[in-house]
């Protein structure tokens, strides 16, 4: 559980960096975001959860 608390937290800060460093350039993203289509949003979130799964994969290797 200890561990499992470390990633979110590494997760979190690294979620949260963009948002800190630049705020005018994610709301610009942001609305991008929202003209896209929920096809391709679906395919982008799928292609992260495979790449992230390949990671993790590796990384218990």
């Amino acid at each position: 559980m200890k561990f499992f608390l470390c990633v979110i937290g590494m997760v979190m800060i690294i979620e949260g960096m963009p948002y800190f460093a630049f705020p005018e350039t994610v709301k610009t993203w942001l609305k991008q975001l929202l003209e896209l289509e929920p096809r391709v949003l679906r395919l982008f979130g799928l292609t992260l959860m495979l790449a992230g799964l390949g990671l993790v994969y590796l990384g218990n290797q």
